[in-house]
């Protein structure tokens, strides 16, 4: 693998062997419940549970994807401790990929790097990605690891409380 440096301004620029994928332990549910609880977060992602704060409601959600066969779900790390969540599911017979990358760690390159590492895992093309329209720092991420838009649409946004546009990509085969 080929790492570059980051940019004289700090921004990314390639690998970060600092971040890594490991899968989802009983250990940090706890971290990852706070994390999505998160109102700023909950409020960029706006494709949420209607009540991020409920941890009953959290544990419905996150036991049938811990044990489907169908969903990989790791835990992001920086540096060792915990940065982030990142899954690859199907859908409707397509492979979807999701990020939510904590707080703390937002602004670095994690999510950037951990979609790179995530996209590598999963054989399947295309590959698909969604949204929010108004989660500038959610496109570009996508867009850096080479998803391109190709639909939007009004949707329920629980955690907006009211619609909002999402956006979906998609990462296509590289045809040679």
């Amino acid at each position: 693998m080929t790492c570059l440096p980051l940019a004289d301004d700090g921004g990314y620029r390639g690998c970060m062997r600092h971040i890594e994928l490991r899968d989802l332990d009983d250990d940090d549910l706890d971290a990852v419940f706070e994390m999505l609880r998160d109102p700023e977060a909950v409020a960029m992602a706006a494709f949420t549970r209607a009540d991020a704060s409920d941890r009953t409601s959290f544990d419905e959600w996150i036991t049938p994807r811990r044990i489907s066969p169908d969903v990989s779900l790791h835990v992001v790390t920086e540096r060792g401790g915990f940065a982030g969540i990142a899954a690859a599911f199907t859908v409707a017979g397509d492979r979807e990929v999701t990020l939510w990358i904590a707080r703390h760690a937002w602004g670095r390159g994690v999510a950037t790097e951990a979609l790179r590492l995530l996209t590598s895992r999963e054989a399947a093309r295309p590959l698909f990605a969604r949204v929010a329209a108004h989660n500038a720092a959610g496109v570009a991420v996508l867009e850096r690891a080479g998803f391109t838009e190709v639909s939007r649409s009004m949707q329920v946004a629980p955690g907006l409380g009211r619609d909002a546009e999402e956006l979906v990509y998609a990462l296509v085969p590289v045809l040679e």
